[in-house]
């Protein structure tokens, strides 16, 4: 895993990922066949590059209070297979994909936290975690609403 130095190196790692993201959901929305599909990746492009702002104003302004919060996990994407990104997916597995996603850039977080070498790292990273999570929450809900409950 990789080692950071300072709380710099750590945000950049933060935005690199978030930037991924980014690159990633604007061309499976790009690529979508469907319309449910396109909308739920450009909504997601869309909050990871507010994400990303966020943490590249954390870093320009040296503000490194970032609290973790408690989220509730459905656990939906425990109970779920795994999915390819692919332009002819359904809405139900672009749900599946990004939540699946979403649990993963938790745990990364999550692991980081638990090897930083101080608190205040440590809290950075349990701050992202929970970001990730609240994201994989809002995947969650709507496979629920929108998938779940219809069939």
């Amino acid at each position: 895993m990789k080692e950071f130095e300072n709380i710099n190196d750590i945000l950049d790692f933060a935005i690199n990922e978030e930037q991924a993201a980014v690159d990633l959901y604007t061309k499976l929305a790009e690529n979508a066949s469907s319309s449910d599909v396109k909308t739920v990746f450009t909504d997601f492009a869309r909050e990871e590059i507010n994400h990303k702002k966020r943490l590249m104003e954390i870093k320009e302004n040296g503000l490194f209070d970032m609290k973790a919060e408690s989220v509730t996990d459905l656990k939906i994407s425990d109970y779920t297979l795994n999915v390819s990104p692919s332009p002819t997916m359904t809405y139900a597995e672009a749900l599946v994909y990004a939540m699946k996603k979403e649990k993963a850039a938790y745990k990364l977080y999550t692991k980081l936290a638990e090897r930083a070498p101080n608190d205040n790292l440590k809290n950075i990273f349990l701050a992202l975690a929970a970001e990730e999570s609240k994201h994989k929450l809002s995947f969650e809900i709507e496979y629920d609403e929108h998938i779940l409950r219809e069939n």
